[in-house]
Formats: C-alpha cells, sequence, structure tokens
C-alpha cells in the first residue's frame, strides 16, 4: 500500500508503478485480493474531511477497484454506506465492510447478480430499509471480457454485458429515484472505451457509450426534482476487471503504458471524482461527463 495520502504533492508520473504488471488470469468476476500487485483504493491513502457527514450511500461494485475506493472514501468522509456485488466477490466485499466500520460508519453487505432485474429492486429496497433513507447512487459495477474477433463474440455474451453495464443501471436507478430527496446525487461510470474503443472490447465499448447517453438524458428528466446524476469516464485502471479477461492475457503487462503519463491509474485515484459529485460541492453540475485517463482525453 502507497505511504502518502491524496493531499500529499507527487509527481503523477512516477506517484505508482510503470514496472510492467506481471501476467496473470483469473476467472470472472475473479478477486482484487489475489491480484499482483494488489490495487491501491484508497485503504491507506484516502483521508477524508467530512464532505459527506451524515448522508446514505448505495455503490454498486463496491467490493473492489473503483466500487471500492469510492466506498472508502464515502465512509471517511462520513457517510453510510451498503455495498452491492457479485456474491462469488464475498471475500473482498468483507474487507470493504471492516474498513467502513473502522471509519465509524454503518454498513450494509448486499450481495447478488445485478443482470436480474428482481435482484437490482432489491438491493435498492434493502439498502434504504438499512440505512434509513438514501441520497447517493454511485453505479460502478460492469463487465469487460476482451473478443478479437467479433466471429467469436457470442450473443449470450453480448447481451450478458449490456445486462450487467446498461439494464442494471436502468433497473437500479428506476427503483431508487422514489425515495430520493432534494439534493441527491447518481454517479455512474463510462469509459474512456466510449469515445476510443478498442477492437477487442465491442460490446463493453457499446455499453459504455450508452451509459454516457442515459447519464445526460436522465439527469435533464429530473433536473427539477433536484437530483444531480453525472458521469465518471475512466481511462486504464488496475482492477481485477483487467485480469478476468477484460484484457487480452498478452496486453496485462503492458497495461496503461501508453497513456501520456506512462502508466495505469490505480482506483485510489478516481475516489475524489466520485466525493466530489455526491458532495454539494458539484451543486450546478449535473448531465457532465468527467475524465479520469491519464492524458489519453475523451473525444
Amino acid at each position: 500500500m502507497a505511504d502518502f495520502d491524496q493531499y500529499t504533492m507527487r509527481n503523477p508520473v512516477t506517484q505508482y508503478t510503470r514496472d510492467e504488471f506481471p501476467k496473470q488470469v483469473q476467472t470472472a468476476p475473479g478477486l482484487q485480493s489475489e491480484m499482483t500487485p494488489v490495487p491501491d483504493c484508497g485503504e491507506t491513502t484516502y483521508r477524508g474531511s467530512g464532505r459527506l457527514t451524515g448522508r446514505k450511500a448505495l455503490i454498486t461494485g463496491a467490493d473492489s477497484g473503483i466500487g471500492r475506493a469510492a466506498a472508502i472514501a464515502y465512509a471517511r468522509e462520513g457517510a453510510d454506506i451498503a455495498l452491492s456485488y457479485h456474491p462469488d466477490e464475498q471475500k473482498d466485499a468483507d474487507q470493504v465492510a471492516e474498513l467502513v466500520k473502522e471509519a465509524g460508519r454503518k454498513v450494509v453487505l448486499l450481495p447478488g447478480d445485478l443482470s436480474d432485474e428482481s435482484v437490482n429492486v432489491k438491493v435498492v429496497q434493502d439498502a434504504v430499509n438499512h440505512l434509513g433513507g438514501l441520497d447517493i447512487l454511485a453505479l460502478v459495477a460492469g463487465k469487460q471480457v476482451a473478443v478479437e474477433d467479433i466471429a467469436d463474440l457470442t450473443t449470450d455474451q453480448f447481451r450478458k454485458t449490456f445486462e450487467t453495464n446498461v439494464f442494471a443501471l436502468f433497473w437500479m436507478t428506476k427503483a431508487a429515484l422514489p425515495f430520493l430527496p432534494a439534493g441527491a446525487s447518481i454517479i455512474t461510470t463510462s469509459s474512456i472505451q466510449a469515445y476510443q474503443p478498442s477492437p477487442s472490447l465491442l460490446d463493453y465499448a457499446a455499453t459504455k457509450a450508452a451509459i454516457l447517453t442515459y447519464t445526460r438524458a436522465l439527469a435533464k428528466q429530473v433536473a427539477a426534482k433536484g437530483i444531480r446524476v453525472n458521469c465518471v469516464a475512466p481511462g486504464p485502471i488496475w482492477t481485477v476487471l483487467q485480469v478476468t479477461g477484460g484484457q487480452p492475457s498478452d496486453a496485462v503487462p503492458s497495461f496503461g503504458s501508453q497513456t501520456p503519463l506512462g502508466r495505469a491509474g490505480q482506483p485510489a485515484e478516481l475516489a475524489p471524482i466520485y466525493v466530489y459529485l455526491a458532495s454539494q460541492e458539484s451543486s450546478y453540475v449535473t448531465a457532465e461527463v468527467h475524465g479520469v485517463t491519464g492524458g489519453n482525453h475523451l473525444g
């Protein structure tokens, strides 16, 4: 783990490793705790300053990667947390729950496969019941499997990617909106793939483009209710998605090295933007997309 916090000025080029990652493969959905190196999700680097005191957040994909980083940051900023994650990721989710408790915040664990509509509805209802309400919805969970040739991309994978990345987004926001008060924030997660798609990520890139448009349309629909909807578009971030088929295995060692900063990003580097978009500091920001890409700009 890193030995600094998010306030310490450092050279971003060398802030995290620029070495090649070891070749590694896990069966999806995979465990972050079994990666080498283990991603930095802010366990020792995120300090917090009370920016979300008293808030109630539901985070999907909260066991690992960007969702884990958001959960840690939200808890240390004063929010109670509902963690949504795939049941096979229980080991990682338990670690996050302990970190939330250490921050002195309430936590509820909500395992389930979000490609099922009924699971989304139940996750929202359970979050509301356990937290006593809901005012932050951070939607991070996603499916990414690289396939080099469309001839090898099955209908089942194409459908499952859309169900996990897009349909779940629809199901969960639809279920959550009746509970969200004025001042609430919804944050979706797209990708640089929506702007600069990789040829091996045909289905994934298409879902991330759909998320952009969905976010902008929903933001305009709920603006009069005082609910803001924004999107984060990460670049190459070192998460378990990359070692469970998200990248061709031969591409893992050099992952992220083609960015202007010359390295992959770490989940902890996205936590502050998820905090900002959830907080009242971004009160005049809605229908926007915020890139965190290491210099490979959006568009």
